[in-house]
């Protein structure tokens, strides 16, 4: 978990050319309602590079909602000025776009009778992938709050997926777990302050009995 925390690196260069962005709910399978708007879930937003008919790099960061402030925020922190992003023609996609400098494009998926995953194949793939690592590598095992920190392995690992030299991933990795902030305990731990930490014996502590006997010659035949 400590590596994970260096796995998002310093500095990272931001997405450009033509790049898919959507959102996902991750959690699992809860009863209500489904999509934007569902209660018990962790919203991510995805940004995906078009590469012709390929997918270059990737980043995904967990939102706060899907307000065109929190997308804005979002685009900025990922995508570079005078990019184009291609989304699903959400209403908060217009204004974000405009205040993250971006072109947007909108592919509005109602009433157009194509599915979304048609519309933006790099993106659907994305989110289709970690939700099977987390289910299939973790076991859905991961808190909410952690949540970004096992995304952030994802992308390092999925940008890094036609590396020709594999140790080199490992020398990277350590070359950015060098340079990263220290990742105290407190800030690993699912919840840090909701169990009580075990307290220190205090007085005389009890001699256990001896283990000493007499030896025996070939105990198993015993």
């Amino acid at each position: 978990h400590k590596f994970r925390t260096a796995m998002t690196g310093t500095g990272r260069e931001r997405l450009t050319g033509q790049i898919e962005v959507d959102e996902a709910f991750y959690g699992g399978l809860t009863p209500g309602k489904r999509g934007r708007g569902s209660a018990g879930k962790t919203l991510v937003g995805a940004a995906v590079e078009r590469r012709g008919s390929r997918m270059g790099r990737i980043r995904m960061q967990v939102l706060a909602s899907a307000s065109a402030g929190d997308l804005a925020r979002f685009l900025g922190a990922t995508v570079a000025p005078g990019a184009t992003v291609v989304t699903d023609g959400w209403v908060s996609y217009p204004p974000a776009a405009t205040a993250a400098s971006v072109t947007h494009e909108p592919h509005v998926v109602a009433g157009s009778g194509e599915q979304a995953h048609v519309i933006l194949p790099g993106v659907h793939r994305v989110f289709s992938l970690s939700k099977r690592m987390l289910e299939g590598t973790y076991q859905d095992g991961m808190q909410a709050r952690h949540l970004q920190a096992y995304l952030d392995e994802f992308v390092f690992r999925f940008n890094r997926r036609t590396a020709t030299h594999r140790g080199m991933l490992f020398f990277r990795l350590l070359e950015h777990a060098v340079s990263a902030a220290p990742a105290p305990y407190r800030d690993l731990v699912a919840a840090p302050g909701a169990k009580e930490r075990p307290r220190p014996r205090t007085g005389r502590r009890a001699q256990p009995a001896t283990l000493t006997g007499q030896p025996l010659d070939r105990p198993w035949r015993h």
